[in-house]
C-alpha cells in the first residue's frame, strides 16, 4: 500500500499492509507499552508512520524470529523502539538472545 510518507493509517490499512488482522493488533496494543496509536473519535486508532514500522518489526520476531511475547518485550525494554522500528523498515537485524526469555 503506497501512503505519503507521513499519512496516518486507519487500523485496517495497517493490518491490511501486514498481512494480520485487526484483533491481534489491538492484542499487540495490551501487551507492547510502545504501541500507542493515536485515539480518535469514537475509538478510531490511527497509526503513524513509526508505529506501522514498530508493528512490522514485532511481527518479524515474532513470525520469523520465534520469539515469544515475553521475549520480544524484553528485547524492546533493553534496545529501545528505534531498535525494533528498523528491524520492522529492514534496517536492522536481531541481536542473538534467548528467544524463550
Amino acid at each position: 500500500m503506497s501512503k505519503p510518507p507521513d499519512a496516518l493509517w486507519k487500523i485496517g490499512e495497517v493490518a491490511a499492509a501486514l498481512d494480520l488482522p485487526q484483533n491481534v493488533l489491538r492484542f499487540w496494543e495490551a501487551r507492547f507499552d510502545q504501541v500507542q496509536p493515536i485515539q480518535r473519535g469514537r475509538g478510531r486508532r490511527s497509526y503513524r508512520p513509526e508505529d506501522v514500522d514498530l508493528l512490522r518489526g514485532i511481527k518479524h520476531l515474532l513470525y520469523v524470529q520465534g520469539y515469544t511475547i515475553r521475549g520480544a518485550q524484553k528485547l524492546l525494554r533493553e534496545n529501545g523502539t528505534l531498535f525494533v522500528q528498523a528491524i520492522g523498515r529492514g534496517e536492522q537485524r536481531t541481536l542473538e538472545l534467548p528467544k524463550s526469555a
